[in-house]
């Protein structure tokens, strides 16, 4: 089961004990902290009223990538009296980056896989973008080999499917989910985006742990190899993801594609070109702490303006909506996964044992993700420095109590079980880091708990008839690239045709 995309971590035991000190002096910090404003939208605290009003037709409201996509449609389609307004001081949600003097490097999302013929949207801004060219990837932005390995039993391996030590039942358990995995794809009710394939299914009512152990699938790498991908793409384990959606994992890509599509920045470098182009329309640091029905149009509340709008595009999370927008009932089914994401520059390398440093590093049995190499998409034949983006879902409990969780400890906390985790693989690892900067995000992907492809709820938020037109990647369930920009895109399409009609 060759994996084209970041897979993740198993069930994971408590987190590891903090006691050892740093050889060296670490600097570092808590950035894009944003939790405060959140906070004080969900306590509904008072917001300064707004010294003037402006008119305009189209307002969407967070510009992630969906955000961002939506925003890329309208200007597509020659329209341009829109706003978009994001609460941050910079824009791209989960796929905003950072920079320093080595390289730039991503703050979370950090890839695409390659988009099959149908995947038509991702196409099209590729084709915009120069990445793909007369139906050929651009070798630059595949990427290099090698892309994935694996530290189990002391030792890198290469790929990710735990293979040191398999016994012929680990091997069977994995013949014989690969083999249901190709009857699902050829089913077609898994895609990408999901709303074009997807129907209402058994399999969304209980766990996908619960459909391997039926399935009779006991092998412990096989079941560290599903929790690992479901927190790679939902920051859950197999006991509380959708079977649909752990299924979904697996059949909605080609199984020989070969990607996947990334960046030193990661999906920070489509952000950042999608910025360039909606730049006139951007306005960051704009928290929008109202939405208000006044007749036939929209009072969009922010504390400088107060935008009096025809529609909304809400492509904020939506468990975010019940707060801003008059009349809206609770998000009830929306789960999201809390986060840590980190970047650490390190002056020189550390020692290896076994395969070699890949794109992708995970370590088996960790707490953690892993990490990827922001320089590994370089040209340069040598490389000293680097900067490495670790990935930390905290999936072990209830996302209320992960969330406070990430409140509670400071950065010299996190810092310490960051290094205690790499130490696994590279016991040297801290004579080789000089700075630790840390991203703590409470509500950072939505989880596809069992219920809820299915839930009356999703599918109001999906269909509603407007004014407000729900753009979020957590429609579809699952946070990734190619749903922020359908989901984007469906609700600027909607949007307009109803501007156009007034």
């Amino acid at each position: 089961m060759k994996p084209s995309r970041r897979r993740f971590l198993a069930a994971a035991p408590a987190l590891i004990g903090l006691t050892a000190k740093a050889d060296r002096r670490i600097e570092g910090q808590f950035v894009n902290e944003a939790f405060e404003l959140g906070h004080r939208l969900r306590d509904r605290r008072p917001f300064a009223a707004p010294a003037r009003q402006e008119k305009v037709s189209i307002v969407i409201v967070g510009a992630g990538m969906a955000g961002l996509s939506a925003a890329w449609r309208l200007q597509k389609r020659n329209f341009r009296d829109f706003l978009l307004l994001d609460m941050e001081p910079s824009a791209g949600g989960n796929s905003r980056w950072g920079e320093n003097e080595i390289t730039a490097y991503p703050w979370a999302a950090h890839y695409v896989p390659i988009p099959d013929a149908r995947e038509t949207l991702v196409r099209e801004l590729f084709e915009e973008l120069g990445v793909l060219k007369n139906g050929e990837w651009d070798e630059r932005s595949l990427c290099f080999a090698p892309q994935e390995r694996l530290f189990i039993h002391g030792r890198w391996q290469e790929g990710i499917e735990p293979e040191a030590d398999a016994s012929a039942k680990d091997r069977d358990d994995y013949r014989r989910f690969q083999a249901r995995m190709s009857e699902f794809r050829a089913s077609g009710q898994f895609t990408i985006p999901m709303e074009r394939g997807a129907k209402p299914s058994p399999l969304d009512s209980f766990s996908f742990a619960e459909w391997l152990r039926e399935n009779g699938f006991t092998s412990p790498y096989l079941d560290w190899y599903a929790n690992y991908a479901c927190r790679d793409d939902y920051g859950a384990l197999a006991r509380d993801t959708s079977a649909w959606a752990g299924v979904h994992y697996f059949a909605s890509r080609a199984p020989e594609e070969r990607g996947p599509l990334t960046w030193p920045e990661g999906n920070g470098w489509i952000a950042r070109r999608l910025i360039e182009r909606v730049r006139p329309f951007l306005q960051t640091a704009s928290p929008v702490y109202a939405i208000l029905r006044d007749k036939t149009r929209l009072r969009v509340r922010t504390e400088a303006v107060e935008y009096l709008a025809d529609r909304v595009i809400f492509a904020a999370p939506t468990f975010l909506a019940p707060y801003v927008i008059e009349g809206v009932p609770p998000a009830d089914g929306f789960v999201y996964s809390p986060w840590l994401t980190a970047n650490l520059t390190l002056d020189r390398l550390p020692a290896e044992n076994g395969f070699e440093p890949a794109w992708d590093n995970v370590i088996f049995d960790s707490p953690a993700l892993g990490y990827v190499s922001a320089t590994h998409m370089s040209l340069h034949s040598h490389i000293d420095r680097t900067v490495w983006t670790f990935y930390w879902s905290l999936a072990e409990g209830p996302p209320a109590q992960m969330r406070q969780r990430l409140l509670d400890h400071d950065w010299g906390w996190w810092r310490e079980a960051i290094l205690n985790d790499l130490s696994r693989a590279h016991p040297d690892i801290r004579n080789c880091v000089t700075r630790i900067d840390i991203m703590r995000i409470g509500h950072a992907m939505s989880r596809p708990v069992p219920g809820f492809l299915d839930s009356s709820v999703r599918k109001r938020f999906v269909s509603g008839p407007g004014p407000v037109y729900y753009a979020n990647s957590d429609l579809s369930g699952f946070s990734i690239f190619e749903e922020a920009q359908y989901r984007g895109v469906t609700a600027a399409d909607r949007a307009l045709a109803e501007v156009g009609r007034r």
